[in-house]
């Protein structure tokens, strides 16, 4: 008898009305608001306007979707295209499927295409919404959760994840629940790509390969731990090789951009000036400025009694002079 266990939810879709509300995609839609608003906060913080991480995920969003549905049904495409099954499910995205090696390729090139349209440098960007995309992914692979899907291998750990549908080839028992694994994983990342920022000023695309690096790193011993079905290279899964040789692309671009172009873009957007990104002064900037205004001051707008006492001594030094004279 399981003392302790993880429920999985009895559906992943409620109806109001004739709407359908899916776990899944409100999972994935917090997620991107989540992006873009620290997204929004570190691009500000670099000193870029506010709204341009926004501007730019309009573009970026839809071709990441794109991006990972597409990675998901050309590595799965038995699913669809063998006999027996019906192509038209490869476009349910709400039933599940998204690779995020397709999502963030596509959803990078859209960035790129979003940031070069306003002239923002794309490394940059890439710097600012790294942690935000981290914390996507915690919050998207609770869609998982909703679907009863990419779970691990059967356990009877106080953390189990109960199973309880039989659709699709699922057997009901107790798994690792790898989407918990993989969402905390990416809380760390993104908190570890935030004290890397900050610790050593990051740069030139740097914290986006950090995240890159970091998420490698978990989802390797991740998809290991997983059952569903996937193609197989040499023993390894599929995506396990990914992670592998992404891992070590986004390593290799850490050390040679740390070598050629050190420290931090000077200036992220064009048409901001250096300083505060929100406009306000600081302490001293206000101080010297009210110096110079005072150092500045005409006579004209003297104190009164200033001025007063000025034109007396003139006539004084006039009357004296008079009576020499003569």
């Amino acid at each position: 008898m399981e003392l302790a266990y993880i429920p999985s939810p009895s559906r992943g879709v409620l109806y109001l009305g004739p709407i359908p509300l899916r776990g899944y995609a409100f999972c994935i839609i917090i997620g991107v608001f989540v992006a873009v608003w620290l997204g929004n906060k570190r691009w500000i913080a670099r000193g870029g306007r506010a709204g341009t991480v926004a501007d730019i995920a309009v573009w970026a969003v839809p071709f990441g979707l794109v991006g990972g549905r597409l990675y998901h049904v050309i590595t799965d495409y038995e699913l669809y295209f063998s006999p027996g099954r019906d192509w038209v499910d490869a476009f349910k995205v709400w039933q599940g499927g998204l690779g995020i090696w397709g999502a963030i390729a596509l959803g990078a090139l859209g960035a790129w295409i979003g940031a070069r349209r306003r002239g923002i440098p794309m490394p940059a960007y890439a710097d600012a919404v790294a942690p935000g995309i981290a914390f996507a992914q915690a919050i998207g692979r609770w869609g998982n959760w909703f679907n009863q899907e990419l779970y691990g291998r059967e356990t009877h750990v106080p953390w189990a994840l109960h199973i309880t549908s039989s659709e699709g080839g699922r057997v009901p028992g107790y798994y690792h629940p790898t989407f918990l694994y993989e969402s905390l994983w990416c809380i760390g990342v993104a908190l570890l790509v935030i004290w890397a920022d900050r610790r050593f000023t990051l740069g030139h695309g740097r914290a986006f390969a950090l995240y890159v690096a970091a998420y490698c790193v978990g989802r390797g011993w991740i998809e290991y731990m997983r059952v569903d079905d996937a193609h197989h290279i040499l023993g390894l899964r599929l995506n396990d090789w990914t992670a592998l040789i992404v891992f070590l692309l986004a390593v290799t671009y850490i050390v040679v951009s740390s070598k050629k172009r050190p420290g931090r873009e000077a200036v992220v957007e064009p048409g901001v000036a250096e300083g505060p990104a929100d406009g306000t002064e600081t302490a001293d900037e206000a101080e010297d400025k009210a110096e110079n205004k005072a150092e500045d001051k005409p006579e004209d707008n003297a104190e009164p009694e200033a001025v007063e006492a000025a034109e007396a001594a003139e006539a004084k030094g006039e009357a004296e002079s008079a009576t020499k004279k003569s």
